[in-house]
């Protein structure tokens, strides 16, 4: 059995740039709110595939990966986290996505699997907010 997280502690979440998108001020900014806000933040850096930020998101146990996109590939490479983490048994991990994101895509990426999508100037302390008030997930044990 999963143990699930003890009370207090910190939502883990993973930060990532997938793609060839090399603007990561937005994402750093969103790091430091949430580092702010109690959460523990892993950040990848720029340029990570989908492959590294699932392995990444596995290695760290994390409850929570946000991805930050701007090249407009959002839709795509939101499937692609998705089905990847589905693939790696790690479908408990919800997926924050923000960027670039036109409105008319919001609703396609939640239909995705999306828990939330944070486009452009979205307010700090609603992102925090979300992350900080998510359900816990069961852990997995990695010893």
């Amino acid at each position: 059995m999963d143990p699930a997280p003890l009370p207090g502690q910190p939502v883990r979440v993973l930060v990532a740039k997938p793609g060839l998108d090399g603007h990561d001020r937005g994402a750093k900014v969103v790091a430091l709110a949430l580092v702010r806000a109690g959460c523990e933040v892993i950040y990848t850096g720029l340029h990570k595939s989908i492959e590294q930020i699932v392995a990444a998101a596995a290695d760290e146990d994390v409850d929570v990966v946000g991805i930050s996109i701007l090249s407009g590939a959002h839709v795509h490479l939101t499937r692609a986290l998705l089905e990847r983490l589905r693939a790696e048994g790690l479908d408990g991990v919800r997926v924050l996505v923000g960027g670039n994101i036109p409105h008319a895509d919001r609703a396609r990426l939640l239909e995705l699997g999306a828990a939330a999508v944070f486009p452009t100037g979205a307010n700090l302390d609603e992102i925090s907010r979300f992350v900080v008030d998510l359900p816990p997930r069961a852990r997995r044990c990695n010893a």
